[in-house]
C-alpha cells in the first residue's frame, strides 16, 4: 500500500512551533492589545497543545487554565486536565457547570427527547448518538443508543426532532464553558484560544457561540496527526499525548469517528489532505485499502459537511451594509 499521501503530513514541528508561538505574541500585541491568554484544558490532546504553545508565547505567568467538567465528563479526562496544568505551571480555576446546565435545563430537555425514544429512560441510564447508513451505501442518519443501569444496550434510530432537541441541549455545555472563558478573559483583560484542529474547523465539528467562538486559533491550519506530533515534540505527559479522541459530550464513551467524521482521525486527515490536494478518489482508495466507491462517498461526505456548516464560520450578517469597522483587519485576511 503506498502511503504518498500520509508522508505530506509529516512536518518540521520544532519550526512549526516556533512559528505558531512568535504569531500569538505578535496578534496578542499589535492586534488584539490584550495581556495574555486564556485556556479552556479539556484533557484533550487539542487544549493541551494549545495550552503549551500559549505558555511558548507569552510565559506561564501569563496564561490562566479553566477546567471545566460537568456531569457526563468522564474522570479520566478531567485528571488530564489536572496533570496539564501542573506540568505547565499555570494558574488555572476548576469549576463544575453542571448545576449551571441543571439550572438552564440541559439535562431535562436532553432527557425528555431521549424518553420519546426510550420511555424507560431515567436516572441512572447512560446516552450517546452515533452516526450510521453512509458508509454502507445509504444515507447517514443518526441513531440513539442508551445503556441501562445493568448493562444492557439499546439502539434506536433518531427522528429529526428528538436528534436536534439532544444536540441543542448538550450544546448548552460548550456555550456555558465559553461564556465562563470570556468572563475571565475581561477580568484578566485577556484573549481567549479557540482550540480546534483542521478536520474540526474545515468540516465544522463545533458548536457556533461555544467552542466555535475564541479570538485566537492557534491549530486551525495543522491536521490531527500534526498535533499530535506537536505534543511529542513539546513533550507533553504520555497520558496527554496517548489520549484518544472523544467528545466527551455524552455520558457513554463516544469517539469522534462515531459520531461525526466517517473514518478515524488518522485515516480521515489522509482523506481531508487528499481531498485538498485534488488527488482522485482511487488514490484514497488505494492510500486508505478502500473500495473505490467508499473513497467517493467520503469526498461526497466532506464536501456536505462543508457546505451545510458553512454558517457556523459567518458572523452576524447585518441586512444593509454599515460603515465602521472592518470585522477582519485586511492584513489577517
Amino acid at each position: 500500500m503506498s502511503l504518498e499521501i500520509a508522508a505530506a503530513l509529516e512536518f518540521d514541528e520544532a519550526a512549526e512551533a516556533a512559528k505558531i508561538t512568535e504569531r500569538l505574541r505578535e496578534l496578542l500585541r499589535s492586534h488584539l492589545r490584550r495581556r495574555g491568554l486564556i485556556v479552556a484544558i479539556s484533557g484533550g490532546i487539542d487544549s493541551a497543545v494549545c495550552a503549551a504553545l500559549a505558555v511558548g508565547a507569552v510565559g506561564p505567568e501569563r496564561v490562566f487554565g479553566l477546567l471545566l467538567p460537568e456531569r457526563d465528563s468522564a474522570a479520566e479526562s478531567t485528571l488530564r486536565g489536572r496533570q496539564m496544568v501542573e506540568h505547565l505551571g499555570i494558574a488555572h480555576e476548576e469549576f463544575d457547570i453542571a448545576p449551571v446546565l441543571d439550572a438552564l435545563g440541559c439535562y431535562r430537555w436532553r432527557d425528555a427527547a431521549i424518553r420519546a425514544v426510550f420511555p424507560d429512560y431515567t436516572a441512572g441510564w447512560k446516552n450517546k448518538i452515533a452516526i450510521a447508513g453512509g458508509q454502507g451505501g445509504g444515507f447517514n442518519y443518526f441513531k440513539l443508543v442508551v445503556q441501562a443501569p445493568a448493562g444492557q444496550i439499546f439502539e434506536s434510530r433518531l427522528d429529526s426532532k428528538n436528534y436536534l432537541q439532544i444536540v441543542a441541549a448538550t450544546n448548552f455545555k460548550q456555550r456555558v464553558r465559553k461564556t465562563l472563558e470570556y468572563f475571565h478573559a475581561d477580568r484578566l483583560n485577556y484573549a481567549v484560544i479557540g482550540t480546534p484542529n483542521r478536520l474540526e474547523y474545515d468540516q465544522g465539528f463545533f458548536v457556533k457561540n461555544g467552542d466555535g467562538a475564541a479570538d485566537l486559533k492557534p491549530i486551525a491550519h495543522l491536521y490531527k496527526t500534526q498535533v499530535y506530533a506537536l505534543a511529542r515534540h513539546l513533550k507533553l505527559p504520555q497520558a496527554i499525548c496517548n489520549a484518544q479522541p472523544t467528545t466527551d459530550t455524552y455520558s457513554m464513551a463516544q469517539g469522534q469517528d462515531e459520531f461525526y467524521f466517517a473514518l478515524p482521525y488518522d485515516k480521515m486527515d489522509v482523506a481531508l489532505l487528499a481531498y485538498n490536494s485534488n488527488q482522485p478518489a482511487a488514490k484514497l482508495a488505494s492510500e486508505l485499502a478502500l473500495s473505490v466507491e467508499q473513497a467517493e462517498f467520503i469526498y461526497r461526505d466532506i464536501e456536505m459537511k462543508r457546505k451545510t456548516t458553512a454558517i457556523l464560520h459567518w458572523p452576524a450578517i447585518p441586512v444593509e451594509a454599515v460603515d465602521g469597522p472592518l470585522t477582519i483587519p485586511p492584513e489577517l485576511e
